[in-house]
C-alpha cells in the first residue's frame, strides 16, 4: 500500500471516529457543552500560568511586569470561565457562531473548487450545514445556552466525519 492509500485509510478511520464523537456529543449536549466550557477555562488558566512563568524570562523589568500582568489577566479569565460556566457559555456560543459561519463559507468555497471531483457535494453540504447552524445559534442568542454548544458541535462533528470518510475513500481510489 502506497503513502497516498495509507493517508486515505487514516482519513477514513478518523472520519468514523469523528462521527462516533459527534453522535456522543448529540446524545449528551449539556454534558458536552459544559465540558467544552470547562476545558476552555482550564486551558486558559494553564496559559495564564505559563505567561506568568514566562515573565521571568523577559529581558527587562518593564517587559517582565507587562507579561506578568497579561498572565494574571489570562489566569483571571480562565477562572471566570470555570467559575461561571453559564456566562462563559454565552461568550463561547458567540465565538462558535462566528466559527460555524466562517468555517461553513470556507467549506462551500472548497467544495465548489473541487468540482467535479468526487466528494465535492459533501463539502458543500457540510459547509451549508455549518452556516445554517451558525445562523440558528445567532437567532437564539442569548437564549442559546450550553446545550446548543454540545448539540451543534455534535452535528458539526458528524458532518465533518462524513466528509472525511468520503474524501478518504476518494484518496484511496485515486491511489490505486
Amino acid at each position: 500500500m502506497n503513502d497516498a492509500a495509507k493517508a486515505g485509510s487514516r482519513m477514513t478511520m478518523l472520519g468514523g471516529l469523528t462521527i462516533v464523537l459527534g453522535v456522543l456529543a448529540m446524545v449528551a449536549p449539556m454534558l458536552t457543552g459544559f465540558s467544552l466550557v470547562f476545558l476552555l477555562g482550564a486551558l486558559v488558566i494553564i496559559a495564564g500560568f505559563m505567561r506568568m512563568v514566562w515573565a521571568f524570562q523577559a529581558g527587562s523589568l518593564g517587559k517582565g511586569l507587562l507579561v506578568f500582568a497579561l498572565g494574571c489577566l489570562t489566569l483571571l479569565c480562565g477562572v471566570a470561565l470555570v467559575a461561571n460556566p453559564l456566562f462563559a457559555s454565552v461568550a463561547v456560543t458567540l465565538i462558535l457562531t462566528i466559527y460555524f459561519i466562517a468555517d461553513g463559507a470556507a467549506e462551500v468555497a472548497a467544495g465548489f473548487g473541487r468540482r467535479p471531483d468526487s466528494g465535492w457535494v459533501w463539502l458543500v453540504l457540510g459547509g451549508l450545514v455549518s452556516i445554517a447552524l451558525g445562523v440558528m445559534i445567532w437567532r437564539q442568542s442569548p437564549l442559546a445556552g450550553v446545550w446548543v454548544l454540545g448539540l451543534f458541535v455534535g452535528i458539526k462533528l458528524v458532518f465533518a466525519g462524513i466528509m472525511m470518510l468520503t474524501l478518504g475513500g476518494a484518496v484511496k481510489a485515486v491511489a490505486k
